[in-house]
């Protein structure tokens, strides 16, 4: 399995925006699909966003869209997560996830970061 580490968390004011990284260990990073989820205080892990192996094909959950946007470099074996207009209900954990297919369902399946902490104040 992949090693995932996400940085890059932090509070930031509504409107705001902030850029998360998760770097990869392992030598067939190009070869997953990544994507990233957030779990709020009380609520369930969430899909967020995810990207296919070539970074050519992406998905977003609707409350993100076009204020979010997800990429990756697989010389750096790493995966970003621009975002943009941001808002407090985005405030919560932010995972990296790895795994063979860039749908929800099939990267919950897969490897996971320890999580990064977003919070955007009011």
């Amino acid at each position: 399995q992949v090693q995932l580490v996400e940085t890059g968390g932090g509070l930031v004011q509504t409107g705001g925006s902030l850029r998360l990284s998760c770097a990869a260990s392992g030598r067939t990073f190009s070869s997953y699909a990544m994507g990233w989820f957030r779990q709020a205080p009380g609520k369930e892990r969430e899909f967020v966003a995810s990207i296919d192996w070539s970074g050519f094909k992406t998905y977003y959950a609707d409350s993100v869209t076009d204020r979010f946007t997800i990429s990756r470099d697989n010389a750096k074996n790493t995966v970003y997560l621009q975002m943009n207009s941001l808002k407090p209900e985005d405030t919560a954990v932010y995972y990296c996830a790895a795994g063979d297919m860039p749908y929800w369902h099939t990267l919950s399946r897969g490897s996971w970061g320890q999580g990064t902490q977003v919070t955007v104040s009011p």
